[in-house]
């Protein structure tokens, strides 16, 4: 076979893995719209302020979490494709669980018995008051199950085992703490009830992913093998490495609904809290784009640098010309419904919008910027992604003093999404410096063109929707986001893209 022959065979195989990948995990990720009903059903049961306690809890839990656990996901991203021999995979997976998990139960422990120090630093409503000691004595155990539960579906990724995990979390998690929420509520349980669906629910999640992960790793044998000096010195630097930058990116998703809750007084503190953790779960929908990609193209894209270069480039360039077409109009289609949307949730949820739009905006365009940072968390320089994530984070902070004492929840908004949208930048912008990785080819053009358009098209239609019912608005730029999405697709994307959709590709006449 010829060197072209090879060549173009390999970057088909690599448009290919990370299309059956990327399809694969988003029919998993359908499992999310679960949110779109629990989160409004937590409001209304709970009220605001209770669910914005339970959302400052959870965001410090996971805030810890990245920093406790020494970015052992990251680091199985890096070290576990490499490994070839069950046994060292094994080793692999019982030094990622030792390094991470550890540290969380320590931490927890901590934090458990010195609950009654931590509770006067949180502002909560009165009827929130006199639980709220006890309510941080038992979430901060969420720490080590979360730890758990990501490090297990983080090998599990590193298996190329996308849609299942994917199921595990999304479905099986969310579902089951919807239930027990409901079920504490119908018994009475108000302030705890979400704390101790949340707790319950990663018990159960943490035990299904270890037996799925036992699929594919043998975890006896992982029980009883030994690990050698070396892997756990690579597993700890890999990890330390974009440890940094994680922390960092975490702190753009978990610390404004903290320094809200921190920074306003009484109940108001909590309301802020929820308002923004609805605003962001709602906005997080465009990223959901980028979550699929970034998800595949981490365990796909280090296997190809280590077959070839040109590999990862059309993997690289494949992803980002899926993003841009699907993440813009996703963004779009999001705004023009964000008002019905936020009228699910309890009354004076409204108050969300502007925060809804800025941070989808920003969403959408960091996600149309494809998965850069997660690529380059595998391939680049270890000290890239630290600082890009460093700079994105001093830009926040300035946007932050500019506009917090003035517009609070919104000037926060502005200032995450400030942040996201410089690191999104400069990860694509190194990549192309220094891996020789270019974002765009010539069909760059015809993708904003066609972008633009299909956003123009949901744009006219929830314009023209607007004073209609609620109920015929959101049915009317549904149909048209999804018309919009196969247009696009359909016209703007290059031909060698759209038959690497394969079947899903041919059942949707994308491919000619």
């Amino acid at each position: 076979m010829s060197i072209d022959n090879r060549t173009s065979n390999s970057e088909f195989e690599a448009r290919r893995d990370v299309a059956k990948g990327a399809g694969t995990v988003f029919l998993a990720k359908t499992g999310s719209v679960i949110e779109i009903i629990t989160q409004p059903a937590y409001t209304w049961m709970f009220g605001l302020a209770t669910y914005g306690l339970y959302s400052v809890l959870w965001s410090l839990v996971n805030l810890l979490e990245n920093i406790a656990d020494l970015a052992m996901t990251a680091a199985l991203q890096r070290v576990l494709p490499k490994m070839e021999e069950a046994e060292a995979r094994a080793a692999v997976i019982k030094a990622a669980f030792i390094l991470g998990v550890l540290p969380c139960l320590v931490l927890a422990f901590l934090i458990s018995i010195n609950a009654d120090q931590l509770a006067p630093l949180f502002n909560v409503a009165d009827k929130d008051l006199a639980q709220l000691e006890t309510g941080i004595t038992l979430f901060i155990w969420a720490l080590p199950l979360w730890a758990s539960l990501e490090i297990a579906t983080s090998a599990l990724r590193a298996c190329q085992a996308f849609g299942p995990e994917i199921r595990l979390r999304l479905l099986w998690e969310q579902l089951s703490r919807f239930v027990l929420a409901v079920l504490l509520w119908s018994f009475g349980v108000d302030t705890l009830a979400l704390l101790i669906a949340h707790l319950m629910s990663l018990i159960l999640t943490t035990f299904l992913s270890l037996r799925l992960l036992h699929k594919y790793c043998d975890l006896k044998l992982a029980w009883r093998c030994n690990i050698s000096y070396s892997i756990y010195r690579d597993l700890f630097l890999s990890g330390l490495s974009v440890l940094p930058a994680n922390v960092l990116s975490r702190m753009f998703v978990d610390m404004p609904a903290i320094v809200l809750n921190f920074s306003l007084p009484g109940a108001a503190g909590a309301n802020a809290s929820g308002l923004y953790s609805i605003a962001r779960k709602l906005a997080s929908i465009p990223q959901l784009v980028r979550s699929v990609f970034s998800h595949v193209v981490s365990p796909v894209g280090a296997a190809s640098v280590n077959r070839e270069q040109r590999a990862a480039q059309a993997l690289y360039t494949f992803s980002i010309r899926l993003s841009l077409l699907l993440a813009l109009p996703t963004a779009m289609a999001l705004i023009m419904a964000a008002d019905t949307m936020l009228a699910l949730f309890v009354t004076g949820a409204a108050a969300a919008w502007p925060v809804v739009v800025i941070l989808t905006t920003a969403r959408g365009f960091e996600a149309a910027f494809g998965p850069a940072s997660a690529l380059q968390q595998v391939i680049s320089h270890r000290g890239l992604p630290i600082l890009n994530s460093a700079i994105g984070f001093l830009v926040a902070m300035i946007v932050l003093l500019i506009t917090f004492s003035d517009y609070q929840t919104v000037g926060m908004a502005f200032a995450v999404a400030s942040g996201q949208l410089v690191i999104a930048f400069m990860s694509v912008w190194q990549l192309a410096k220094t891996e020789g990785l270019k974002p765009f080819d010539g069909s760059f053009k015809r993708l904003v063109i066609g972008a633009s358009l299909a956003c123009l098209l949901i744009f006219l239609t929830g314009l023209t929707m607007n004073s209609a019912p609620a109920l015929v608005k959101a049915l009317a730029i549904t149909l048209s986001y999804l018309l919009a999405l196969w247009l696009s697709v359909r016209f703007a994307l290059p031909v060698k893209d759209r038959d690497a959709l394969g079947k899903l590709g041919r059942r949707l006449k994308l491919s000619s």
